[in-house]
């Protein structure tokens, strides 16, 4: 089994077992709040399903009609997430401006504290092996878990502050102000996941500037290599496609120049084995 897909199984567990204590409390605790964090945390539950599939999908290998492989469903797996997210974020923000002023059982403070200890290590297990995988699947999951974090520290606050709603009559509107605080962070996440993967479907520049050095010494300590001229890294979802242009000795016969590059291109794949897809143009070298 992938990886990836073994984190995100873990994760699902997780999130499933959080939403489930999360509304249960929240509706027996009569916390909108609560609730509204539960239905957050049922959204990763579900954005998790879709995770894996896309994590299967994206390692598929290439094929007659998708030459570069399958790693862009990677992208669009993750904005479906995104737009998940939103939906979910504007469903608590309506919530919270409808419903009726209810104070909470403390029980939802000692239910919140359980929750952020919980989601904290998750979410921090996610983006470590999401960055260890190269996986932006996770890597947007681990984000949304996050927030997930900040939005039951949210509800713990108002849980707390509404208690003393009898002192500052005020703070009975704790659970409401929460649940839309709650909505905005989730809104905010998700256009954050949705703007940077659809940035990524559409090319953008590796900007891992040490890689990128890496791969240009890698190029130049080569004799014959006298520039390069024009270096692209980009991102295929669990893979890389390199490309370049090199000013060469302009005296090389064919075989030579393609042993060369052939050369090249064995550095480079040993020096990073995602990077599956080079493409390496010769130019002769210019003499003044």
């Amino acid at each position: 089994m992938n990886k990836s897909v073994k984190v995100m199984g873990f994760s699902i567990i997780v999130n499933l077992s959080l939403s489930i204590l999360k509304i249960v409390i929240g509706f027996i605790g009569k916390s909108g709040a609560l609730l509204a964090d539960g239905m957050h945390s049922l959204s990763d539950f579900g954005t998790d399903f879709f995770a894996i599939a896309g994590t299967f999908f994206s390692n598929k290998p290439a094929d007659k009609n998708h030459p570069y492989g399958h790693g862009n469903i990677e992208y669009l797996t993750s904005i479906g997430i995104s737009i998940g997210i939103i939906i979910v974020g504007f469903s608590i923000i309506y919530e919270a401006i409808t419903r009726n002023v209810v104070i909470p059982s403390i029980l939802v403070i000692l239910v919140s504290i359980f929750t952020i200890i919980a989601k904290y290590l998750l979410a921090s297990f996610i983006l470590r092996k999401g960055k260890e995988y190269n996986n932006h699947i996770l890597i947007a999951s681990a984000k949304e878990s996050n927030m997930d974090v900040i939005s039951s520290v949210v509800v713990l606050i108002s849980s707390i502050l509404i208690q003393f709603s009898n002192q500052v009559p005020i703070l009975k509107y704790s659970d409401k102000v929460s649940m839309f605080v709650i909505g905005i962070f989730i809104v905010i996440v998700g256009i954050s996941i949705l703007k940077e993967n659809i940035s990524l479907i559409l090319g953008q520049q590796v900007d891992d500037e040490e890689m990128k050095n890496d791969i240009e010494n890698i190029l130049l300590k080569h004799e014959k290599v006298h520039e390069v001229i024009r270096f692209i890294l980009i991102k295929f979802g669990p893979h890389y496609k390199f490309s370049c242009t090199l000013k060469m000795e302009e005296d090389l016969s064919l075989k030579e120049a393609h042993e060369i590059t052939e050369e090249l291109e064995k550095e480079i794949k040993e020096y990073n084995k995602d990077i599956n897809y080079i493409n390496i143009h010769m130019e002769p070298k210019e003499d003044n």
